[in-house]
């Protein structure tokens, strides 16, 4: 039997509720214990899922008011019986409140052992239970709504039916090997084949999310480059919707690079604006302009500005060719002047056409940070960047652990080897081998097929009182 484990489950800090949650066979008597109603009656008779209101107490009086809440063993998250207290967010309290738990037997639970002991007991895989802290440390809209969808099982259901094929074609292929003399169903090295390329694609397709995945869950890295003066910091300002970087008329007023978050369409970007990058015999704006450089080799998305009520410069070709093999947009800023350079212009200028001649010119978009016209098509084109063209997710499942994303290629690498010996007209007992090892490895992502240190790693990573 499992020893009753305690903690506090709210975050560290003054709040106008703490929780202390209790997990095991003695939570309900430990509550007994501790728990008086207001008129001093002790709890006797409880009813499952009804809150009740009164005090903990301690053999020198009250500790706390409180209400508290059994539930009873196995509708409970970690599948046991299950005893919450809710008192004063006083971290005073919570703590008294822990430690008459601790006396009466609990033990002090571990990082995530309220979730673990849910997938040991089967009341969520592995997957749900790493989307529990996902949604925990959820920083936008977007990754939120990701981790939910996985926490409901929408991983685990696709990676479950690819599993089942796997299954299938194993079983198929072991009926042949042990009883060949079988009037089976033919099943050749071309169906197998078949069989196996349409399952790598239901594998390479969950793979190919992880870019996306890993951008919604870690944020998108942005930076803003373009020679001085043409709006850079007033478009950073314009995102963050606060006056973070200084605006002037005189070029070069940034002379470092400025970084800050803030979410995009419900997607986290990391946002870098830089000093303006030309010639200068300064010592302090070249050290900006290098930083600046080097914040473009880093970045994942670029948004290269340029001012369309001037004519292009020499800088302006030196920056869009040291970008051209980034993933960008052009904005042509300040169409509230006079412009110079239009989009037509651009698009249609020799001298850009020669930087991207081999390669796809970048989305150009007009805008004035004046205004803000343009900033919501300069918007969309940050969230393309993201979901591959388009501006919001399809609903398709997102691959956002590096640990997910290992076992899928792990899982292709097998089914890989498997066609090759096919293909070669080796001995199904070889392929079967391969075919297999894939079929664990997707079971690795769910924990349907994984070793207690794998566990013990996924759990360490949790917070206490999860």
């Amino acid at each position: 039997m499992e020893q009753t484990i305690a903690a506090i489950a709210t975050a560290p800090g003054e709040g106008g509720i703490g929780i202390v949650r209790i997990s095991g066979s003695e939570a309900l008597g430990i509550l007994k214990d501790v728990f008086r109603y207001k008129s001093g009656k002790i709890l006797s008779e409880v009813e499952e899922r009804r809150m009740i209101y009164g005090n903990i107490v301690d053999e020198n009086g009250i500790v706390d008011e409180a209400m508290v809440v059994y539930m009873k063993s196995p509708r409970t998250y970690t599948g046991e019986d299950v005893v919450e207290i809710q008192c004063h967010g006083s971290i005073i309290s919570l703590r008294r409140i822990l430690s008459l738990a601790l006396e009466r037997g609990a033990a002090l639970a571990e990082r995530g052992e309220f979730t673990k002991r849910a997938f040991l007991n089967g009341r969520i895989d592995l997957s749900q239970a790493e989307a529990v802290i996902d949604v925990i440390k959820a920083k936008s809209d977007a990754g939120y709504d990701s981790a939910v969808m996985q926490l409901q099982g929408g991983l685990s259901d696709t990676v479950k039916k690819i599993r089942l094929s796997l299954a299938d074609l194993l079983s198929d292929i072991v009926a042949h090997i042990e009883y060949p003399e079988e009037d089976l169903e033919e099943l050749t090295y071309k169906n197998i084949i078949s069989e196996l390329d349409l399952i790598s694609a239901d594998i390479k397709k969950l793979a190919d999310s992880f870019d996306t995945g890993r951008t919604i869950r870690e944020g998108l890295r942005v930076c803003i480059v373009g020679r001085p003066n043409v709006g850079k910091s007033s478009l950073m300002n314009s995102i963050l919707k606060v006056e973070r970087a200084i605006v002037t008329d005189i070029p070069g007023t940034t002379r470092d690079t400025i970084e800050e978050s803030a979410s995009i369409g419900g997607i986290p970007v990391i946002i870098t604006d830089t000093a303006g990058i030309r010639e200068t015999d300064d010592t302090i704006e070249k050290i900006g302009i290098e930083k600046s450089r080097l914040s473009i080799l880093s970045a994942d998305f670029i948004i290269m500005m340029i001012d369309g009520s001037s004519d292009l410069l020499e800088e302006d070709f030196d920056i869009l060719y040291s970008i051209r093999d980034k993933k960008s947009v052009i904005v042509l800023n300040k169409t509230d002047l006079d412009q110079k350079i239009t989009k037509e212009y651009f698009c249609g200028s020799e001298d850009i056409k020669k930087i991207f001649s081999d390669i796809k010119m970048p989305v150009v978009v007009e805008l004035s940070t004046v205004t803000m016209d343009g900033l919501d098509a300069l918007t969309d084109e940050v969230k393309k960047s993201v979901y591959n063209g388009e501006t919001s997710a399809s609903g398709d499942i997102l691959i956002t652990n590096v640990r997910h994303l290992s076992l899928l290629k792990e899982s292709l690498n097998s089914i890989s080897d498997a066609k090759g010996m096919l293909e070669n007209e080796e001995a199904l007992d070889f392929a079967e081998c391969d075919i297999r090892s894939a079929w664990l490895s997707l079971g690795e992502i769910t924990g349907e097929a994984v070793t207690d240190d794998v566990i013990q790693e996924v759990f360490s990573r949790f917070c206490l009182g999860k």
